[in-house]
């Protein structure tokens, strides 16, 4: 995906005297077809995060099924999360060759494949390569195209628009957890995912719902590649009957001079006519797909230059030390958030909390304010008096001292206030794309977000069986929660140096300039 200034949203329209071109907004940005992209991505995250997010309901299942450690069991989920993350950057070198759409529909399919291979799973290894990698890759592919098409057809409510996208993490939380506990209870863990599986296939609806923005310039191009090829084919009509009229004639001269007796010579005539249309036939058909070929070719080799050059060219991403600095909050932010809902089932059932849990579930709570918290922070940040950036950093603030205080609550009452916090801080999700897009701009917005969600899963990966690890260890997950807690705050430093680096930056700027 080469990106120009139309790709972004903008047409330009020549004048007949002036040499300037003027800037005409897409009328698509903003528009009706907007808010559908908003809804397809809704869809998305309830089908992708939220069934994620509702995996300690089936890392329960897992335990008892295959009795192996919780360290070694909870790679599955991780492997799962971690993987959708983890491929942001190489999805964005699909995204730059296919497009959104065609890459979230292949995305949804292998999800689909990955839910319904594990149902027949023999032991934990099988379900690291069927759920963790197979699904997991599935699910990176439909996620970032529906991210990148929100910030693609919004810009002056984009922190709402995704906001409101990914409201269906939280939505998506409660529904799966709902779901899954429903279907393991009924039908058995191996028949819930089978069923999951059916399910994601709704994930290709979504993917074909992601139309990508047109400008005026293409649909032109299109218009007169129509007009075009519709004349080749009235012109090659023309002739063909043309041909078939004279030889039409030819055959009656001949039949009323030469007689009946040259019958045989008139079928060889047309059976050697057949075989020259019917290879010419063949060399059209040879041709088209030699031109398909071609473009093919060309477009993936546009496609990767772009990729490459984003994260090793010259112009490459991490040239910018602000975006830098955001990288690493993000190898340490994830793991945070994604803890509790993998090991508040078991940490209930070490309270002795069940009875009440499963009343109303922890993670219910944390997925209901999840919803409200996204849309909040979203309305908060498009405030023209507010720094987006302000609202990310104390909603941060504010999940690492959660997550720091969690262990020290023993009593439902006080684990579900907790819990809302965590639910409302982690809001903080929805700004991500806007925070980025700031930073980088919409042209790098793909290559950009892929490399900040690339840096969550591998947080996302890692931090769910280090808790299990030390809790194998120690018995208890208090510990796993305070290391967290402290590896978020090395992350929120490196979010508090970042203003000093963007002064940094702006200052070597003009000497740089001053020297050239």
């Amino acid at each position: 995906m080469c990106t120009t200034q139309e790709d972004i949203g903008y047409d330009f329209e020549d004048g007949s005297k002036d040499k300037t071109k003027t800037p005409k907004p897409n009328p698509n940005i903003d528009g009706r077809w907007a808010w559908m992209i908003v809804l397809s991505s809704f869809l998305v995250h309830i089908l992708i995060m939220g069934s994620q997010m509702a995996l300690g309901i089936l890392n329960m299942e897992w335990l008892e099924e295959f009795s192996q450690s919780r360290g070694l069991t909870a790679w599955v989920s991780s492997l799962s999360m971690g993987i959708t993350l983890i491929v942001g950057p190489f999805i964005g070198l699909f995204i730059n060759t296919c497009g959104c759409r065609k890459t979230a529909i292949i995305g949804g399919i292998l999800n689909a494949l990955g839910w319904v291979l594990s149902a027949y799973a023999s032991n934990v290894h099988y379900l690291f390569i069927t759920f963790g990698v197979t699904a997991g890759v599935g699910s990176g592919m439909v996620y970032l195209p529906a991210v990148v098409m929100v910030g693609q057809y919004f810009q002056k409510r984009r922190a709402l628009a995704q906001g409101l996208s990914t409201t269906g993490t939280g939505f998506g939380t409660f529904l799966m957890t709902v779901l899954l506990k429903y279907l393991c209870k009924e039908f058995g863990w191996r028949n819930a995912m089978f069923i999951q599986g059916a399910v994601s296939l709704n994930l290709c609806v979504c993917g074909a719902l992601m139309r990508p923005l047109s400008s005026k310039k293409d649909a032109n191009e299109k218009g007169v590649a129509i007009n075009n090829s519709e004349d080749y084919h009235a012109k090659a009509l023309f002739h063909s009957a043309k041909s078939i009229k004279s030889n039409g004639v030819l055959h009656e001269e001949q039949e009323k001079k030469e007689g009946p007796a040259n019958d045989e010579v008139l079928d060889n005539v047309q059976a050697m006519e057949c075989k020259g249309k019917t290879r010419r036939g063949k060399n059209l058909y040879a041709l088209c797909i030699l031109k398909r070929v071609s473009r093919l070719t060309v477009t993936i080799k546009k496609g990767f230059g772009t990729w490459y050059s984003s994260y090793f060219g010259t112009a490459s991403l991490f040239t910018n030390r602000v975006f830098v600095a955001f990288v690493f909050w993000a190898l340490f932010a994830y793991s945070s958030f994604v803890i509790p809902f993998i090991h508040l089932p078991e940490i209930v059932k070490q309270y002795n909390l069940s009875t009440q849990n499963d009343v109303f579930p922890l993670t219910s709570i944390i997925a209901i304010v999840h919803i409200f918290g996204k849309v909040i922070l979203g309305i908060i940040s498009d405030l023209p008096c507010i720094s987006t950036w302000n609202v990310f950093l104390t909603a941060n603030f504010s999940l690492v001292t959660c997550i720091l205080i969690l262990p020290l609550m023993h009593t439902y009452i006080s684990l579900a206030m907790v819990c809302a916090l965590i639910g409302f801080s982690s809001g903080y999700f929805s700004l991500m794309p806007v925070v980025t897009e700031d930073l980088v701009g919409i042209e790098h917005l793909a290559n950009a977000y892929g490399i900040i969600i690339c840096a969550n899963g591998i947080s996302a990966l890692l931090g769910p069986p280090f808790a299990g690890w030390i809790y194998d260890i120690t018995q208890k997950y208090d510990f796993s929660f305070y290391i967290c807690g402290l590896l978020y705050m090395v992350g929120i430093i490196f979010l508090l140096i970042q203003p000093c680096i963007q002064k940094k930056q702006s200052k070597d700027k003009p000497t740089e300039n001053t020297n050239v």
